[in-house]
């Protein structure tokens, strides 16, 4: 899809150098009234930095008690309304729904005719690009997609956590300056991301900082069984290195008994884990023979010690 699917390309230009350069003081971007459709950990934050910027929030939609509680601590004041209400008073649109959500969700306000014409529709589901909000393009909104690559906790953290927070951004060319200006003004850093590989670059996100999540809790867990009485405690300053060795170096930063060729002591691993979880041996396997096999290609270890381990590891649970 492109811009002159739905829209003179020219009609673009006007908004864009409104926006201007929020770096420049002098040439503030325009004031734009702003709603939000889904009040969970995201659509609160990112509409009140956007209050800090200068825009003004003037109306949201939430169903839940804890969805509300949040529009009203991050956006005090703000009218908690439908869906379609949040459309009609607002010049820029936060879809911040689930990623499975969202299609469901363009469809029936496009079909309602809620969607009005030159109106910035903006959704920050990392797994989409623009093509999700089709319907409402064909209507004659400007399609956005920004999406914060960060975790939320719902609460005012969130606003120091925005400063420098790269955001995955797919738009229509004539739309680029606008998406990128808007980031900016959130705090964030923009990163262009192709609407045909939006699916890998969420793949890629979900991967490290979810499984991020179980890996460590998983490993407090073992801590807790051996007796440690602060696991995260412990655990934090190790990975704190790790994390930031592997960020600058990639696989050259593989440490402890894989990237060492260590088969004898992956065995007593497994038959430690197999006491304490049920979940953890599978986990510790796939790991370490995805190790494994990064350790062997970047030349860690070689192709006798990489077999020898991968045969431990698909031994039969003791």
């Amino acid at each position: 899809m492109s811009p002159s699917d739905f829209a003179d390309p020219g009609e673009f230009a006007p908004l864009a150098d409104g926006l201007g350069d929020p770096a420049d003081p002098g040439n503030r971007p325009a004031r734009l009234a702003v709603g939000v459709v889904g009040t969970g950990r995201v659509g609160p934050a990112l509409g009140a930095a956007l209050q800090l910027a200068g825009h003004k929030v003037v109306a949201a939609s939430g169903v839940s008690a804890a969805s509300r509680r949040r529009a009203e601590s991050l956006l005090p004041g703000v009218r908690i309304v439908t869906p379609p209400q949040v459309l009609a008073a607002a010049d820029l649109v936060l879809l911040t729904v689930p990623d499975d959500a969202l299609a469901d969700l363009v469809a029936g306000l496009a079909a309602t005719g809620a969607v009005r014409p030159g109106q910035l529709l903006v959704h920050t589901s990392g797994a989409h690009g623009v093509a999700v909000l089709e319907p409402a393009t064909r209507a004659g909104a400007l399609p956005l997609a920004l999406h914060p690559a960060m975790t939320f906790t719902g609460t005012s953290v969130d606003l120091a956590r925005l400063a420098g927070c790269p955001f995955g951004v797919t738009a229509p060319e004539e739309l680029r300056p606008v998406a990128e200006a808007l980031v900016v003004e959130m705090g964030g850093e923009p990163e262009w991301v192709p609407e045909d590989v939006r699916p890998r670059y969420h793949t890629a996100l979900a991967h490290g900082a979810n499984h991020l999540v179980t890996l460590v809790s998983q490993a407090m867990e073992l801590l807790s069984a051996a007796g440690v009485a602060e696991p995260g405690r412990m655990l934090g300053p190790l990975l704190g290195a790790a994390l930031d060795n592997s960020l600058r170096s990639g696989d050259a930063a593989l440490t402890g008994p894989v990237a060492r060729g260590d088969a004898g002591t992956v065995r007593r691993h497994l038959a430690q884990l197999s006491t304490v979880s049920p979940d953890i041996p599978a986990a510790y396997r796939a790991m370490a023979r995805a190790t494994a096999q990064r350790a062997l290609a970047h030349g860690t270890i070689d192709e006798a010690s990489a077999a020898a381990l991968l045969d431990v590891l698909n031994e039969e649970k003791q």
